[in-house]
């Protein structure tokens, strides 16, 4: 015979299998049965009810419910509400892990808003109904606050499930990131794990960089990482990501002490170098402290040397470090050419540290760099007389940055029938930039990337592109890390930096002007030289000027000289020479606009100011504009703009010319040294370049004391507007374009 028991449980499996096929008619109509021989059974009123309730018929269920309530005591009540809650989890998480489609979260939610109402502290099933409104994308910021989960994580006496929680904060993060809850739900969330530092660095590192530099908030990102040193007060990633966006909000201060903290704590001699590559970048962006940088300049230059020299004796000492310690010396150098123009020494340096990464990228990577160069077997067998030729641009800075206000006219005016324009966007801001939305447009792919340099080049390797276009050079990491696995057979920086002297790099763009006839001699890279320029744009959109002389106290017959580049740029040898223009030219002020540490700014002038014999009273500084629309504008009430050296403005330089302003230019020896120079001899003028210091004063003083030069200046600006190559982008785009073509069949004929 077949006992009670198995039948109850064929039944049980029957109406379960009705349930998951949808089919509640049938599974109702087998509780109820059951219900009518065994009345007592309270389980059945529980599974009858949540079918009522998948079938939408909240007011049956509610009703079955009460029903096997019925006539029961309380500590009975009590046992059977723990049951029917039991019951309802069960399902509303086959649910969310079945999540086949919207509809299954849907209905997992609707229950857990029933477990709510019988049990309205329950804290983890609140945790689910939060996790449930992320999945269904209908989570606000608000809804934390109307669960009271905050009050109820605070209390001592909940049970909290922490991976549960864990995974839910990581939901509210990813898809509420800026809400002002989602920082006091982290807060309140991670005292649960305070004890496990793996969880933390896990959850919070990835989530602040992300915020940093895919969402350019880097106040919130540096709040969100000192909560993770609240926890680990000395966690030296944390440590790092703190200096960094602190110097990235403009708190300067803060940043160089983090930066100073960060360096205290490494031993390792690698993260030494960037812990003072910090110190270094905040220093220089704050754009005062300049006896400072020298003294973290000159132990930058020595630790260097120790480490070159270490892995000359070991060649495998560079293998045991880590990989995120070695792609980070890529930057080391990075202000060198703001320090000193000294051409020789500092592509020595640079080609040395480039070299010694890319023999650790190659070597811990060695499968996946193999794996990127396996495009000689596909490639070789074709030119371009049977199909497009496929270019990459790849870059951090492809936005409202300098080098997306450059980069956009090539995009504009490539040839598509000739060329297919593929986007490798790193670091993709998260949100509506419109002029990244614009780049994205303008490509036959564009690939939205994060921080992984190793992922872009396997994208790009996938896509098969013949010739990728760095735009970043030493300026990101993750950008450097993509160019030395050499996912392209043929690589070339342009534009945004200087050449980075990383080996897996062929040619740098380059024209007549912007480096010198030796240059060759120091470089790596084969300097491609174009016929007139190295960038063109067709202009800038200007808006309406806010500045004004009376705004200033300025007289109207007064001469007025303005600077306006970062912190980085201003170096002291170039502000003494323009105090002694100042000096030289009375009734003369000199306006100064930066990006840095205004106090710090100001001091620094200042105090050349009196060094040089000029009052404060003829210095005047400038906020930010508004927009780069109103900074161009605000450009045209100077009457000579005096450029930076030994790194010359290259934005700024263009924006300046655009404007019609005069503009003095010290020109050196490295790229850096030589932007201003090629801009203006490719804008149709040679009045203000400066050959030596006493030339740079000479032309400062001529421009501020003859108004009818300065006048033939502007005009032959104006002018220049219809002929210069600097201004025509279309002409600019066919001489890139030859030259890809060019570097092309190079490659074919030798690989043939």
């Amino acid at each position: 015979m077949i006992s009670s028991d198995s039948l109850v449980a064929a039944w049980q499996q029957q109406a379960d299998q009705y349930i998951l096929s949808d089919n509640y008619y049938q599974a109702a109509k087998l509780y109820e049965e059951a219900i009518l021989q065994e009345p007592n059974v309270n389980s059945y009123y529980w599974h009858l009810g949540l079918i009522f309730l998948l079938q939408g018929q909240e007011s049956e269920a509610q009703t079955t419910w009460l029903i096997g309530m019925a006539d029961g005591e309380p500590e009975d009540i009590e046992k059977w509400t723990e049951e029917l809650i039991e019951v309802l989890e069960t399902e509303a998480e086959r649910r969310r892990l079945q999540g086949t489609k919207e509809q299954d979260y849907c209905i997992a939610w609707a229950i857990r808003q029933h477990i709510r109402e019988i049990n309205p502290e329950g804290v983890n099933n609140l945790l689910h109904l939060i996790g449930l409104s992320t999945l269904l994308k209908t989570y606000k910021g608000e809804l934390l606050n109307e669960l009271h989960i905050l009050e109820l994580l605070k209390s001592e006496v909940v049970e909290v499930d922490t991976e549960l929680l864990i995974q839910v904060l990581k939901n509210v993060l990813d898809l509420a990131p800026f809400h002002p809850s989602s920082f006091d739900f982290a807060e309140t969330a991670l005292v649960y794990v305070k004890d496990n530092p793996s969880i933390l660095e896990e959850l919070l590192l990835p989530f602040v960089y992300k915020l940093g530099y895919s969402f350019k908030r880097f106040e919130l990102a540096a709040r969100f990482t000192e909560l993770g040193l609240k926890f680990l007060p000395k966690h030296l990633e944390f440590l790092s990501a703190l200096a960094s966006f602190y110097q990235d909000s403009h708190e300067y201060t803060k940043g160089i002490e983090a930066a100073k903290f960060y360096f205290s704590l490494e031993e390792k001699l690698a993260n030494k170098i960037y812990a003072n590559l910090l110190i270094m970048r905040g220093l220089m962006g704050a754009g005062g402290y300049w006896n400072e940088f020298c003294l973290a300049f000159e132990l930058q230059k020595s630790m260097l040397a120790s480490l070159i020299e270490k892995q000359n004796i070991n060649k495998l000492y560079i293998n045991e470090l880590s990989e995120t310690s070695v792609l980070r010396l890529f930057i080391s150098v990075f202000f060198f050419p703001y320090f000193q123009d000294d051409l020789e020494e500092n592509l020595k340096i640079r080609s040395q540290v480039a070299r010694l990464v890319q023999s650790k990228i190659e070597t811990s990577m060695k499968d996946k760099v193999d794996g990127c160069r396996q495009w000689n077997s596909r490639l070789i067998k074709t030119d371009i007389s049977t199909r497009r030729l496929k270019i990459g641009y790849l870059s951090h800075c492809l936005w409202t940055h300098s080098v997306g206000w450059l980069a956009r006219w090539v995009f504009q005016y490539h040839d598509r029938e000739r060329f297919e324009i593929n986007g490798y966007f790193m670091s993709y801001l998260k949100g509506y930039n419109p002029l990244q939305e614009w780049f994205v447009s303008q490509v036959s792919k564009a690939c939205k990337l994060e921080l992984s340099g190793q992922e872009a080049a396997e994208k790009i390797y996938e896509d098969e592109i013949d010739i990728l276009i760095d735009l970043d050079s030493l300026t990101f990491n993750n950008t450097c890390e993509a160019i030395a696995m050499k996912p392209a057979p043929i690589q070339v920086t342009w534009l945004g930096w200087d050449a980075s002297e990383i080996p897996a790099v062929d040619y740098f763009i380059a024209d007549p002007y912007v480096l010198p006839e030796s240059a060759q001699d120091y470089y790596t890279e084969k300097i491609w030289r174009l016929p007139h320029t190295y960038i063109a744009v067709d202009g800038f959109e200007v808006s309406v000027p806010t500045l004004r002389r009376d705004q200033l106290d300025i007289s109207t017959d007064a001469v007025i000289y303005l600077t306006a580049q970062r912190g980085y740029k201003y170096h002291p040898d170039t502000a003494k020479l323009q105090m002694q223009i100042i000096k030289g030219v009375p009734n003369s002020y000199f306006l100064v606009k930066g990006v840095a540490d205004q106090e710090s700014l100001k001091n620094f002038f200042l105090q050349i100011a009196e060094s040089e014999g000029v009052s404060g009273d003829r210095l005047k500084f400038l906020p930010s504009a508004p927009s780069e629309q109103v900074h161009r504008a605000n450009l045209g009430i100077a009457d000579v703009v005096l450029d930076t050296y030994p790194y010359n403005g290259a934005t700024t330089t263009m924006e300046t010319l655009w404007m019609g302003v005069p503009i003095v230019t010290r020109v050196g020896q490295q790229f850096a040294s030589r932007n201003s120079y090629t801009m203006m001899m490719n804008a149709g003028i040679s009045e203000g370049i400066a050959w030596t210091d006493e030339e740079y004063v000479e032309w400062g003083v001529r421009l501020g004391k003859d108004p009818v030069l300065r006048e033939q200046i502007s005009w032959k600006l104006r002018q220049s507007r219809q002929t210069a190559p600097l201004w025509n982008a279309k002409q600019f785009t066919r001489e890139m374009e030859k030259a890809y073509e060019q570097m092309w069949q190079i490659y074919l004929d030798k690989n043939r």
